[in-house]
């Protein structure tokens, strides 16, 4: 069976991620795990190297501080191409991602994905716990990107994914710009604008039930200004292969 890592970034996390660990090491698809820690002042880290003591499909990678998202995955998947992992999956440290449906994105995958999003959008809206306002957010910034790049994917902010080895190897890491929820957009933008097959499967988003969201002003004007640099790249060049489906 090919091997499966599942990155989970990690910022004052200590109360999701021993059940979050639980979850995943139960899945009926075996999976390994990096936690992506950033210093995290609540002990986070620490109670990670706790688990992965225990735990030997449990990674660890530390950073010095707390420098966004997208340079949290990008370290995650450095990791897991150095460390010969087949599948490498995203996902929030906070349950608002169903780990039940990683088997779903990894079979999409080994189906002939090359970038499988876990989608709230596709096929309809499937939001649990969400104020009006964070929705149409979200949902406007959808419809923003689509209108701007002609990228064809109903949930182009998700960061629930799969992504194969060969998809990583050639979205060429070290030149990724973006950090927030802009980074997500400009992953599937490279793949898109490079033919690689992009799926979306179906899932329930749920708003976490502890902590809080990082959501913030400057990431949401980092992705409004990034849809415009995507447009200026692709120079409405569009993909034949991007696939659109409504599940597997």
């Amino acid at each position: 069976m090919k091997k499966a890592l599942v990155v989970v970034p990690t910022y004052n996390e200590r109360e999701n991620l021993p059940p979050l660990l639980q979850r995943l090491l139960s899945l009926s698809r075996p999976v390994e795990v990096l936690v992506v820690d950033d210093n995290s002042p609540d002990g986070t880290g620490k109670l990670a190297d706790e688990l992965a003591a225990k735990h030997h499909q449990v990674h660890v990678l530390h950073r010095q501080q707390k420098v966004g998202l997208g340079r949290a995955y990008i370290a995650g998947f450095t990791w897991a191409l150095e460390h010969g992992y087949d599948y490498v999956l995203e996902m929030d440290a906070d349950f608002s991602h169903n780990p039940d449906d990683i088997p779903r994105l990894i079979e999409a995958a080994e189906q002939g994905a090359d970038c499988v999003i876990g989608s709230r959008y596709v096929g309809g809206i499937r939001i649990i716990n969400w104020p009006l306002p964070r929705l149409m957010l979200s949902k406007c910034a959808a419809i923003y990107v689509l209108y701007i790049t002609g990228m064809p994917i109903a949930d182009p902010t998700g960061g629930f994914k799969c992504f194969t080895r060969r998809a990583l190897e050639v979205l060429k890491l070290d030149e990724i710009q973006s950090n927030g929820y802009s980074f997500q957009i400009e992953l599937n933008h490279r793949l898109w604008r490079g033919g690689y097959k992009v799926v979306e499967v179906p899932i329930i988003f749920t708003e976490r039930a502890q902590g809080h969201s990082k959501m913030s002003k400057h990431i949401v004007f980092e992705a409004l200004v990034m849809v415009w640099k995507l447009w200026f790249q692709n120079g409405l060049r569009r993909s034949p292969r991007v696939a659109h489906t409504l599940g597997l």
